[in-house]
């Protein structure tokens, strides 16, 4: 028998046609509503899709965003990554947790409030930031937490929390009507490709004077590689999408990125969507499809409605819709697909899944998505910023944007710089650039390391800050973290491995087990109850975790690990313990038996001890 949520679930699950596919927006529409997915509303969606009711429960467990129990009426996402952390989210937690009577994870006992913590929400350039329900904070301390709490204490249930806590908008479209949002965009230089002025239309009006095959010999001439971070040539995964058998295909833009540090496809978002979605048609018409997606990440939800607005607007021009640009026969249009809050759908499969509504779990390949994707049809994967790129190279030419940046990485890259810093921010440079140069143009003093790519990239000391940013020597998805010498290495590796360990999906045991072994070992080291031995053992177990797992979160997991080793392997080794007799001096005999006495009822021998 169905209580009063029932018709409420069932409306939801009508107004998305009852569609199986749907089931993340259909989850998420719920969580809103109600404040959960309960057991009811998993059954009432279940037996609406005809969705197995184990896949809806799974679906509701694996994500971050919805809830089995009950949440508050306000979700207070507190950002807890690396550099929030270095800018004091710690304290911020504390006064959160004293205004509002509760630790992180609970609700308040009128059901108003919960508060979270959150992996990375994409602001480390304004740190420490947090999410109120869809409304992103910035800048927090510990007074102007609290300050936060009486606000919405007397919000009275107000739908729309932005004009009680956005008083003075961000630069840009961040102070559009339908953003709204006290978010910077910290744009510090603009480039050539991704910044510059550009006229929206031109792009795709040269792609349709072509043969979708040309179009891709142009960006194959251009040498664009994917932004994301493997840096594939786009051109062949276009052309292998296009090769591909069946008369279906789709395009999917990936903005899920959820590493921390990474925050540039978040401000191209938000002041280039219009090149975003010109990328993605010029994409569409290349492989042949008829759809394109948006895979948006649950913590940039702030700016769909304005998104939705720009597509419109692109339909009503006919750049979008029925016989694009007036190419009889391509017809291409584009929706948008939330995430809701998981690190591992920035990997292509997994979002491919949750696209589908269903977990981000990895899938196995091959087959690769270009052969066998969403809904089992061909699909091609791209970044924001690739997708971007590919609009310029159709509007400017291949040789215009080969000429720029290196002999192996052509074009400019976004660079999302945080830290230990004056002018944290994007930067978008010709690739080629020294890394120093990177350093002084962002005001670092006194730098000790930068992490290059975020946790899954590389940790780097001053001896390597002469090499520069390109596919060829420094690779990275856009992101550099940098840190002074008054840090602890190892703390940051311990941090940067509790966020593997937090999001990993859990399907393989290298993945799973490794990564709280490896954080487990490093934290026994920064205890200094380590001894040289315990140095092979990361150095082994961080191997075996990147060969043996199945997706790139557990084979790139390791590398705060083995890159720190292998660049400050002092750090690990002054922590160390000397022997005295075969013994460690910071061993207590008592403390570890003290369970085992427990268990077995019986107490050790002092005289032995």
């Amino acid at each position: 028998m169905l209580t009063k949520s029932g018709p409420v679930v069932s409306e939801i699950c009508a107004s998305h046609g009852d569609d199986r596919s749907r089931l993340m927006d259909i989850a998420m529409a719920i969580q809103s509503r109600l404040g959960c997915v309960d057991a009811e509303a998993v059954d009432v969606i279940a037996e609406r899709t005809g969705a197995p009711r184990v896949d809806v429960d799974g679906l509701v467990s694996f994500y971050g965003f919805l809830s089995s129990a009950p949440t508050g009426k306000v979700v207070i996402r507190l950002c807890n990554d690396v550099i929030d952390e270095m800018q004091g989210a710690g304290e911020v937690a504390t006064a959160l947790e004293q205004e509002l009577g509760i630790r992180a994870g609970e609700t308040t006992s009128d059901g108003e409030f919960t508060l979270e913590r959150a992996s990375c929400i994409g602001m480390c350039d304004q740190a420490p930031a947090a999410m109120v329900n869809d409304v992103i904070v910035t800048d927090l301390k510990p007074e102007s937490a609290r300050a936060l709490i009486r606000t919405l204490k007397k919000a009275d249930g107000a739908d729309d929390l932005r004009p009680l806590l956005v008083e003075s908008p961000g630069d840009g479209n961040n102070g559009h009507e339908l953003v709204n949002t006290m978010v910077r965009n910290n744009l510090r230089r603009s480039g050539e490709v991704l910044f510059a002025e550009t006229n929206s239309g031109v792009a795709l009006e040269n792609a349709v004077a072509k043969s979708p095959e040309d179009v891709i010999a142009e960006v194959k001439a251009a040498r664009l590689r994917g932004r994301g971070g493997a840096g594939f040539p786009t051109g062949m995964k276009w052309e292998f999408t296009r090769a591909a058998g069946g008369d279906r295909r789709y395009l999917i833009c990936n903005a899920d990125e959820g590493e921390p540090g990474t925050f540039k496809d978040r401000v191209l978002l938000t002041e280039r969507p219009d090149l975003v979605f010109e990328g993605m048609t010029v994409g569409g018409y290349a492989i042949g499809a008829q759809e394109g997606i948006v895979y948006l990440r649950g913590e940039y939800a702030y700016l769909r409605a304005f998104l939705e607005d720009v597509l419109s607007r692109r339909r009503a021009a006919g750049l979008l819709g029925k016989n694009v640009a007036g190419k009889q026969g391509f017809d291409f249009d584009i929706r948008i697909q939330m995430g809701a809050g998981a690190y591992i759908c920035g990997e292509e499969t997994s979002l491919i899944n949750s696209c589908e509504g269903l977990r981000g779990d990895p899938r196995n390949r091959p087959p690769f998505p270009a052969q066998q994707g969403y809904l089992g049809y061909p699909t091609s994967v791209n970044n924001v910023e690739t997708l971007c790129c590919a609009a310029r190279i159709l509007e400017r030419g291949a040789s215009w944007f080969a000429s720029i940046g290196s002999d192996g990485s052509s074009g400019t890259k976004a660079l999302s710089i945080s830290g230990d810093c004056k002018r944290p921010g994007v930067y978008e440079v010709p690739f080629g650039t020294p890394l120093r140069d990177m350093l002084e143009l962002c005001g670092a003093g006194n730098t000790a390391a930068v992490q290059v790519g975020g946790p899954s990239g590389k940790m780097i000391g001053e001896e390597a800050f002469g090499r520069t940013i390109c596919f060829d020597d420094l690779a990275t998805g856009g992101a550099l973290m940098v840190f002074d010498d008054t840090r602890d290495i190892l703390e940051i590796v311990s941090r940067f491995m509790g966020f593997f360990v937090h999001e990993s999906c859990g399907y393989c045991t290298p993945c799973r087990v490794g990564n709280v072994l490896l954080k487990e070992r490093v934290d026994k080291v920064r205890a200094g109850q380590a001894q040289a031995s315990d140095i092979d053992y990361l150095i082994e177990l961080g191997q075996t975790v990147k060969t043996a797992s199945r997706c790139g979160l557990g084979q790139t997991s390791p590398h705060p690990v083995l890159t720190t080793i292998e660049n400050f392997r002092g750090a690990y080794e002054s922590r160390l313990v000397q022997s005295v007799d075969g013994r460690l001096p910071s061993f207590d005999l008592r403390e570890a038996v003290k369970e085992s006495e427990r268990l077995s009822g019986r107490r050790l021998d002092d005289s032995k001890v």
